[in-house]
């Protein structure tokens, strides 16, 4: 298989609170340990803030060949920023207001249906702190529960306060809850078309058309959960403003864990459906999804296209994979039952040669495209 040379990376992270330095201290960790898996040596540069968004340059060296990589990571941490900046308690609130969304749009229903996991997970965080309000008023009530005098409300509803504000949310926190509130909260957002999504993905879109001038061999859309609907928002957009941004490149378009159909399902979501379908038809895209039954957090074997009303444009070919053949037993045990560890396992470094890895396929020798034909237990030939 002939190696790649040069490679454009646009890098699409999850709902992560982590700003573009953090995802690269994060990739140059990754890449560390991969590289030492893989046999490669990367040298990984620091994020430097360009026009075109920031960027780190990668090199990866393999048998007296480099592999010069151009990454472009396209956070959105600022909006998560925003999100979170409010009080807990109108975060609890907005979380509620937008569940009720999710739920009123069709979302919930359609998540069931098509991937019941996902929707135990959209349902998770609700439900736990709907439990702890409800018992937190219980605790208010006693005195009236019980025939007692009212003024021992006095005692009881501080100790209700207490119990939700000390007990039950610090033990959320184990769950990321109000994290996920505004995960929710965005796509929701992101499926309305916003200003606070619809603003980040004009800019976006406009910083990958002006990195497109670079020329390279080969072009990568690569997004992580929540960023999925972005990327595909923000590469349909570019195609927009300019249709022929793809003519004569060579590229991939790779979902990991995706999770665009968290917003593409509900009713709103009408403009991102259609930038779904922009790059389904686009004959010079070789979109494809990586995905894991080990992990719930996004919808399993799903077909993005195909559920947004493209059943008629080329169909992203789904990949599955299995953490296990990439982590070390002692690893994969530990971390098999957190969700929200294996979720993440898409973009982290890898223990044993398999048919995936994210850094091998961001800044390795084996074009991306090739990462649509291996199988997960079966490393690359290169690496037998």
């Amino acid at each position: 298989m002939a190696k790649i040379s040069s490679r454009l990376v646009f890098y699409f992270p999850g709902f992560d609170p982590l700003d573009a330095a953090a995802h690269q201290r994060r990739y140059e960790r990754s890449a560390a340990q991969s590289g030492k898996t893989f046999g490669i040596d990367y040298e990984v540069g620091g994020v430097v803030p360009t026009d075109a968004g920031a960027r780190m340059n990668v090199v990866g060296k393999l048998d007296g060949h480099d592999t010069q990589s151009t990454i472009f990571i396209h956070d959105h941490n600022s909006l998560i920023s925003h999100l979170r900046s409010v009080s807990v308690w109108k975060q609890i609130a907005l979380g509620f207001k937008a569940a009720g969304g999710i739920i009123a749009e069709g979302g919930a229903w359609a998540y069931l249906k098509h991937a019941w996991r996902f929707g135990l997970f959209f349902f998770f965080p609700f439900l736990l702190i709907a439990v702890g309000l409800a018992l937190a008023a219980v605790i208010a009530a006693l005195p009236f529960l019980f025939g007692l005098s009212p003024f021992l409300c006095l005692l009881s509803i501080p100790l209700a306060y207490l119990f939700f504000t000390k007990g039950l949310m610090p033990f959320s926190d184990r769950f990321h809850t109000l994290h996920l509130f505004a995960d929710w909260r965005f796509a929701l957002v992101v499926g309305r078309d916003e200003a606070l999504a619809r603003d980040w993905i004009e800019e976006k879109a406009g910083a990958v058309i002006a990195a497109l001038e670079q020329s390279s061999e080969e072009v990568l859309f690569v997004s992580h959960s929540m960023g999925a609907s972005l990327a595909l928002a923000v590469a349909g957009r570019v195609l927009e403003l300019k249709p022929d941004a793809f003519d004569g490149r060579n590229v991939s378009f790779v979902t990991l864990g995706g999770a665009a159909l968290q917003c593409g399902l509900l009713s709103s979501a009408s403009r991102l459906r259609q930038s779904i379908g922009v790059l389904a038809r686009n004959s010079h895209v070789n979109w494809f999804d990586i995905q894991c039954l080990t992990d719930p957090i996004h919808l399993y074997k799903c077909n993005t296209a195909d559920l947004t009303g493209h059943a008629d444009a080329n169909q992203p070919k789904i990949v599955t994979i299995r953490f296990k053949h990439s982590l070390s037993d002692e690893r994969y045990q530990k971390n098999k039952r957190n969700f929200l560890r294996m979720h993440r396992q898409y973009v982290l470094g890898s223990d044993r040669k398999s048919g995936f890895d994210f850094t091998l396929l961001t800044a390795g020798p084996l074009p991306a495209a090739s990462f649509a034909e291996l199988r997960s237990d079966v490393p690359p030939q290169m690496f037998r």
